[in-house]
């Protein structure tokens, strides 16, 4: 749990990890959103269920599993006096962005639990089941992502959406996975991992601007 000074109260943002848990990439954007103005949860999903992370073994805790870890932050936060009621966004990264997809599913009622926008950083996105989204969602995406391909998103763009006025995508030439991270590219579990100074600004002014727009402005 991350606060800014002051007693509040502020509106809030639960971050879902990637599939290496809780980390430094987690750490980083807690703090980021805080100099926002944004209380963040940021729950671990792995651990209460004996993983440390599944980046191997991706639906171990699959992104379906973690909703639930979602639905739990948003009612914590609803109690909390520092936290502005019915105020919350929910912004996932990997695995935590197939988490996010998931959750803005009408099916699990997040919408009425006061989850008001997100943001999925390069997630796993399927048409078949990713339709129904009621709760205003970005999609970030890098299209040299060799891990979580934005292929897939396309497709689920195409598909088509029940309410396709909540639902916005952003595909970035060059990008590849986990390109908001500023460390030295690497290879993970035979991926392909890489900053990308030119997407991660942009998206994270984008980012910005959405919850701004949902969780700052009265609504």
């Amino acid at each position: 749990l991350y606060r800014p000074g002051g007693a509040g109260p502020f509106p809030a943002i639960v971050l879902a990890h990637t599939c290496g848990g809780v980390s430094d990439h987690t750490d980083m954007w807690a703090k980021r959103l805080v100099g926002w103005g944004y209380v963040v949860l940021a729950p671990d999903s792995f651990g209460p269920r004996g993983e440390k992370n599944v980046c191997s073994k991706g639906n171990v805790v699959s992104g379906n599993m973690r909703v639930a870890d979602v639905a739990g932050a948003l009612d914590f936060l609803n109690a909390q006096p520092f936290v502005q009621r019915g105020k919350i966004g929910l912004i996932g990264h990997s695995h935590g962005g197939w988490t996010t997809v998931r959750a803005v599913q009408k099916a699990y009622g997040l919408a009425q639990r006061g989850l008001k926008a997100s943001v999925a950083y390069y997630p796993s996105c399927n048409a078949a089941f990713d339709t129904h989204v009621d709760v205003p969602l970005l999609i970030l995406i890098g299209d040299k992502d060799d891990w979580t391909p934005a292929d897939s998103c396309r497709k689920l763009q195409a598909a088509g959406f029940d309410r396709p006025e909540l639902v916005g995508a952003v595909y970035y030439p060059n990008a590849r996975h986990s390109f908001d991270f500023n460390v030295p590219d690497r290879t993970a579990f035979g991926h392909r991992l890489g900053y990308d100074p030119v997407a991660a600004p942009d998206a994270e002014a984008r980012t910005k601007a959405i919850f701004a727009k949902y969780l700052l402005t009265p609504r």
